[in-house]
């Protein structure tokens, strides 16, 4: 019977875990947890037997699969999945995997939680502005991307978006205006959701020059990857230019600088994203189904190290 490991710094919720352990059970395979571990070490020991590995944020890296004798595919419960060394992991012969569009709505969702308490000025009591008839960029038109979208026009928002990867065509068709390039999108909208992976092509790249195209009372929001923006850069211009916004569901590292804007910046205390019920449940499932098809089926149709 083949072994799924379950480690998860940040647990499941338990709904989730019930989840996981009856499409492993229905798949004739067996889950073992290691929840909240504080120490690799206890990472190291508990993967050394197993042949599957279920993870959120938690990190794997090369030590991680030397340990792993047994293991063969390692599913990140989510859509980003720069926490795991995928080189290493090709060297091991262990197929890695996503579980995209799982946590979609619930990260398109808090771009909105986020963005109303920005444009009324965090709730200080004074008048602030409407999303309606504002232009919203979408940076990368994936599945949270387009969610993003379709909210938005409930917003009666003015939507616009760019994807080097996504043709305009496909863009199009969902009735949003598909622009040429970043530079574009950040100089036409008046908010820009970034929703790009942490690669070394987009790594750095949200920068003082991008940003600083945009219109007076721009807003820029982050609920990507932190390693996306050039933090030094979006400091000099926010100091610079007293007329734009930082929210984000990752704090920065400097998260106080940041704060030193006051009134002009947001961070939650964790990423929050992937943080509903729904979501966890989705997301957590949906790895568990896919190790399955792996075994059973010998299905690699999210595997994201080819």
């Amino acid at each position: 019977m083949n072994k799924i490991l379950v480690a998860t710094e940040k647990p499941f919720a338990q709904i989730a875990v019930d989840g996981i352990k009856k499409a492993a059970e229905d798949g004739g395979m067996e889950v073992v947890l290691l929840e909240k571990y504080t120490e690799k070490a206890q990472l190291l020991a508990a993967v050394a037997d197993a042949d599957a590995l279920i993870i959120r944020s938690d990190k794997v890296d090369n030590e991680v699969f030397d340990a792993a004798k047994k293991l063969k595919i390692v599913v990140r419960a989510g859509a980003g999945y720069d926490n795991v060394d995928l080189a290493a992991a090709t060297a091991h012969g262990v197929v890695v995997m996503n579980t995209p569009g799982q946590n979609s709505n619930a990260v398109a969702e808090l771009v909105f939680g986020m963005l109303v308490y920005a444009v009324r000025n965090f709730y200080n009591g004074k008048a602030g502005t409407e999303l309606k008839g504002k232009k919203l960029g979408i940076l990368a038109y994936g599945n949270v991307g387009r969610r993003v979208a379709h909210i938005a026009k409930g917003f009666d928002m003015d939507v616009y978006a760019y994807d080097a990867y996504c043709p305009a065509s496909a863009i199009e068709a969902d009735g949003v205006k598909a622009v040429s390039g970043q530079d574009e999108l950040f100089s036409t909208c008046d908010i820009v959701s970034l929703h790009i992976p942490a690669t070394a092509e987009t790594r750095q790249s949200i920068n003082y020059a991008l940003v600083n195209k945009m219109p007076k009372g721009g807003i820029l929001i982050n609920t990507a990857r932190k390693e996306v923006i050039n933090e030094a850069e979006l400091l000099k211009l926010m100091a610079e230019r007293t007329d734009l916004k930082y929210i984000t569901d990752i704090m920065p590292d400097a998260d106080a600088d940041f704060r030193a804007l006051e009134g002009r910046y947001f961070s939650t205390p964790k990423k929050m994203g992937a943080q509903t019920a729904e979501a966890n449940v989705n997301a957590g499932v949906a790895a568990a189904r896919q190790i399955v098809a792996f075994f059973n089926e010998g299905c690699t149709r999210f595997q994201v190290n080819k």
